[in-house]
C-alpha cells in the first residue's frame, strides 16, 4: 500500500486548503484512512479519519468543527477540507491507512501501518 499526499501551501489565516491522499492498492475500500499532523517540537496528532465501507468519521479534538474528511473510491482518494485555517495549524499533514479506524483516529496506542510523505501546510499572513 502506498500513499501519496498533496496540496499542502501557504495559506493567511481564516482561509481554505484542500489535502488530497492517493492511496495506490487493490484494495483501497477495506482501508480506514486518517490525516495525522506534526508540527515543530510538537507531538504527532490525529486530525481526522474515515471508515473503509460506510463512511462513518471520527474527528480527535484537533480537527473537530473545521475539518472535514471524506473519500472517493473510484478515484482511491482521500481528501481532507481544512476551513478557518490559523497559524497553530501549520505543520506536516500526513495521511495514513489501516484496517481500523481507531487506529488511523491517532486515539490509541497502535500505529497505521502505512504512512504517505507528508505535505507541509503554513498558516501565515
Amino acid at each position: 500500500v502506498q500513499l501519496q499526499a498533496s496540496g499542502g501551501g501557504l495559506v493567511q489565516p481564516g482561509g481554505s486548503l484542500r489535502l488530497s491522499c492517493l492511496v495506490s492498492t487493490v484494495s483501497f475500500d477495506l482501508y480506514a484512512i486518517g490525516w495525522f499532523r506534526q508540527a515543530p517540537g510538537k507531538e504527532r496528532e490525529g486530525v481526522a479519519a474515515i471508515n473503509s465501507y460506510n463512511d462513518v468519521t471520527f474527528y480527535p479534538p484537533s480537527g473537530e468543527g473545521r475539518f472535514t474528511i471524506s473519500r472517493d473510491n473510484a478515484k482511491k482518494t482521500v481528501y481532507l477540507q481544512m476551513n478557518s485555517l490559523e497559524p497553530e495549524d501549520t505543520a506536516v499533514y500526513y495521511c495514513a491507512a489501516d484496517f481500523s479506524l481507531s487506529v488511523v483516529s491517532g486515539m490509541g496506542h497502535k500505529i497505521p501501518d502505512y504512512w504517505g510523505q507528508g505535505t507541509q501546510v503554513t498558516v501565515s499572513s
